[in-house]
């Protein structure tokens, strides 16, 4: 038996390979071993919340995490004005304003891992 350490996911496993001399069979015997520990997760950031403000809403278009917000609750917006800044497949993708208006409701805050669809913000 040789003994290797294999590094998976930065985690490091130490792992017994045996040396097979002689003819191939192509049934392999089962060996006991200890299964490796899962790796810790990442804590999620709040997820959106819902909104009872009505008007135009503003939703994202795919997913991906927030990584800065410009609107604010009662801020004056452009059509066409950058509201949020959402991190997908590691390129940054600016969400805008589809109306003029006055934003109602914003609904997410920076961090938070959205999803295809989920509501951003509501504009009266």
């Amino acid at each position: 038996m040789k003994r290797y350490n294999v590094t998976v996911n930065g985690n490091i496993y130490q792992v017994e390979v045996e040396e097979v001399k002689g003819e191939f069979t192509s049934a392999p015997q089962p060996v006991a071993s200890q299964a490796p520990k899962a790796a810790p997760q990442a804590q999620k950031a709040a997820a959106p919340k819902k909104s009872n403000a009505s008007g135009e809403k503003v939703t994202s278009p795919m997913p991906g995490t927030i990584v800065k917000i410009n609107a604010t609750n009662g801020a004056t917006v452009k059509k066409g004005d950058v509201l949020f800044v959402l991190e997908a497949m590691k390129m940054e993708n600016e969400i805008m304003s589809p109306v003029d208006g006055v934003v109602a409701d914003v609904n997410v805050a920076k961090g938070a891992a959205v999803n295809t669809g989920d509501l951003l913000a509501v504009i009266g």
